[in-house]
C-alpha cells in the first residue's frame, strides 16, 4: 500500500513540475491558430457536454406557438447570431472562420425527429444561449434577454436544419415589414402629438 501511495505521489509531482514548466515558460501556444490535440478536444467536448447536461436537464420546456417562436426567434437570431453561426444559404464570414473553437453551423445540422432527443436538445440549447460558454465566443444572452425570448431562439435554432434559404429570408422580411410598420405608426403618432401641441399653443397665444 505504501508503495502505491509513493508511486501516485511521485507521478503527481512529475505532472505538477511539467505543468509548472509549461505555464511559466510560455511554451504552450495559446493562439487560436494552434489547434488542440485530438485527445484534448475530445476531453473538452466530453467535459462541456456533461457540464451542460448537469444543469440543463432540470429545465422545463415551455409550450410556444410556432408562429410566435419563428417570428421572435428569427428576428433575434438574424440580429445577434448569424455573424458566427451563419444563416441558411450564406457563406462563412471572416469572423466565423477565425473562431476557435468553431461556432456550430445549425442549418447544416440534421433536425432531430425523436421527441425525447428534441426535448433534451432544447434544454441544452436554452442553457447555452442563456449562460454562454467560457473560453469560446458564445456570450450569455440571459443578461440582456428574458427567458421567453431565449426559448423562442432555442426553438427557432432547432428548425434551422430543415430550413431553406428562401424560407429564412421570408421570415426576416416579414419581421422587417412589421418593424417598419410599427416604426411608421410610432412616427405618425409623434407627428400628430406635435401638430396637436402646436395647434393648442397657437390657439392659446391668440
Amino acid at each position: 500500500m505504501k508503495t502505491i501511495i509513493q508511486t501516485i505521489s511521485g507521478f503527481l509531482l512529475i505532472v505538477a513540475i511539467i505543468g509548472g514548466y509549461i505555464t511559466s515558460t510560455g511554451v504552450y501556444n495559446i493562439a487560436a491558430t494552434e489547434k488542440h490535440w485530438l485527445i484534448t478536444e475530445k476531453l473538452i467536448e466530453w467535459m462541456r457536454n456533461n457540464s451542460i447536461a448537469a444543469r440543463a436537464n432540470a429545465l422545463e420546456v415551455p409550450i410556444m406557438e410556432e408562429a410566435e417562436y419563428l417570428t421572435i426567434g428569427a428576428a433575434h437570431y438574424d440580429a445577434m447570431c448569424i455573424i458566427c453561426h451563419l444563416a441558411p444559404g450564406e457563406e462563412s464570414t471572416e469572423l466565423a472562420q477565425g473562431l476557435y473553437p468553431q461556432a456550430p453551423v445549425f442549418y447544416q445540422r440534421k433536425s432531430l425527429t425523436e421527441a425525447n432527443a428534441i426535448e433534451t436538445q432544447a434544454k441544452a440549447y436554452f442553457w447555452v444561449i442563456k449562460n454562454g460558454l467560457k473560453m469560446t465566443a458564445m456570450p450569455a444572452w440571459g443578461l440582456t434577454h428574458d427567458n421567453e425570448t431565449i426559448w423562442a431562439m432555442t426553438f427557432f435554432v432547432q428548425q434551422l436544419g430543415s430550413m431553406t434559404a428562401d424560407q429564412y429570408r421570408n421570415l426576416i422580411s416579414m419581421h422587417e415589414n412589421n418593424g417598419d410598420h410599427e416604426h411608421n405608426h410610432h412616427d405618425h403618432n409623434r407627428q400628430n402629438e406635435h401638430d396637436s401641441h402646436h395647434h393648442n399653443g397657437s390657439h392659446h397665444h391668440n
